[in-house]
């Protein structure tokens, strides 16, 4: 059993930065894959990124690459999401989820463990 708590969520201007962290319980946080989603009003949920359980291995969603960065501290047990150069559209409720596979992956299905989200809001 994993328990994940995301944190550092809260309101930046358009072209700013935050750092998201998931923090989880539980000795063995080093065997999952962790992935970040988010879910907009009105909208589906979308992929951001994952990271694999070493943190040698990352993938981003399409919407994201060469703006948010994923890195994990297992001796901490929390996995990261820098947001840089934050714009409008990024705005919703992101969630990190804790996976038991190998390779880091996009699907939600596959995520076994969900936290309950922080507030991402970018004003214009």
């Amino acid at each position: 059993q994993v328990q994940l708590v995301e944190s550092g969520g809260g309101l930046v201007q358009a072209g700013g930065s935050l750092r998201l962290s998931c923090a989880a319980s539980g000795r063995t946080f080093s065997r999952y894959v962790v992935g970040w989603f988010r879910q907009a009003p009105g909208k589906e949920r979308e992929f951001v990124g994952a990271i694999s359980r070493s943190g040698a291995s990352t993938i981003d969603g399409d919407s994201v690459k060469g703006r948010f960065t994923i890195s994990r501290d297992n001796a901490k047990n929390t996995v990261y999401l820098q947001m840089n150069i934050l714009k409008p559209e990024d705005t919703a409720i992101y969630y990190c989820a804790a996976a038991a596979g190998l390779l880091p992956t996009s699907e939600a299905v596959r995520y076994d463990y969900w936290g309950q989200g922080t507030q991402v809001t970018v004003s214009s």
